[in-house]
């Protein structure tokens, strides 16, 4: 069996349980392609699968990563459409820090000409779960205004230009420096609040004429959840799709009634279940890309044996944009 490198969890915990080993390298099944993997998208769902917080119980061992993109370097029994030396991207389950990774066949999608890997990895994790969140979940009428936390993160400087492209008419934006505000300025941001200041749902109303957002993105917990809910309209809707602080807060089922609030939940690997949501929306989310519509922002690129320094940085808010690794 050929041996590869990559990134194993044998057990739960700090950034430091992720080991680089050489590991077996899985060929491809039915209706399987194997991967070989140019960058691999970090995500705030591999620190918590790192620590068995994810939504879903993590068995071990396992290698983190749910995002890729790189050339289709073998083919399995039953794939016609797909031919080796591809360029594509594609969102797995795990598997994704290694050298190698296999995918099914029908989840890949071929990368424009003027898409680099790089970029390609950091956009579909986040970048559906923006849109998604906005579009889907969130149901965005045009005009209506959109709270972003965390707005200079992965998911949040997409949320703030996807927000815009899907016809929002104001985005509110909230960091914990005047550096991330200004990054989320520069995406289109109309309205900036640090999140750091206790008063800051009162800033909400106060930029929505007192009535507050139409849709809030949370992914904080703790008490945010709680604090959402004093800024958001009558007839909004908080859709939630995470909890980075490790808190999930809570929240009272009969305080939505007086307001008519809608708190929607969002988990992405239902999305991927559903062909007729995933594909469409990836390839409008490229195409965003490729015309210039949509900004990426990296925030750093490691070397794949580096994963652990990644998950630090990560975890300590140290970074804005998207977070990568290079085999």
């Amino acid at each position: 069996m050929a041996q590869m490198k990559a990134i194993k969890v044998e057990g739960f915990g700090d950034p430091e349980v992720l080991q680089y080993v050489d590991v077996e390298r899985r060929e491809p099944g039915e209706g399987e392609v194997l991967i070989e993997v140019r960058s691999a998208g970090v995500n705030y769902a591999d620190t918590m699968r790192r620590r068995d917080q994810y939504v879903e119980a993590q068995d071990l061992p396992f290698i983190p990563g749910s995002e890729v993109a790189g050339i289709v370097a073998e083919v399995g029994d039953g794939v016609d459409d797909v031919s080796t030396g591809d360029r594509v991207v594609t969102l797995l389950g795990t598997g994704g820090y290694a050298e190698y990774a296999v995918a099914p066949a029908g989840s890949l999608i071929p990368l424009p000409e003027a898409l680099d890997f790089d970029r390609a990895a950091a956009i579909p994790l986040q970048g559906l779960t923006a849109y998604h969140c906005i579009k889907t979940s969130g149901a965005l009428k045009e005009g209506e205004s959109v709270l972003v936390h965390a707005a200079a993160g992965g998911v949040g400087t997409l949320s703030v230009q996807t927000a815009k492209l899907l016809g929002a008419g104001t985005v509110i934006a909230t960091a914990s420096s005047e550096e991330k505000l200004d990054l989320a300025r520069s995406l289109g941001a109309d309205v900036l609040i640090d999140y750091t200041e206790e008063d800051w749902p009162e800033k909400v109303r106060g930029a929505t004429e007192g009535k507050g957002a139409d849709i809030i993105l949370e992914m904080v917990g703790s008490e945010f959840p709680e604090k959402n809910l004093k800024c958001l309209n009558v007839f909004g809707r908080m859709v939630v799709f995470g909890a980075a602080s490790g808190e999930r807060g809570t929240i009272v089922p009969a305080a939505l009634m007086k307001r008519c609030h809608a708190v929607v939940g969002f988990y992405l690997p239902q999305i991927m279940t559903r062909p007729d949501l995933f594909v469409p929306s990836l390839e409008e989310v490229l195409a965003w890309i490729s015309s210039g519509k949509l900004q990426l922002t990296i925030g750093g690129t490691y070397p794949l044996e580096s994963a652990a320094d990644a998950h630090a940085a990560l975890e300590g808010r140290q970074t804005t944009g998207k977070l990568l690794l290079n085999p």
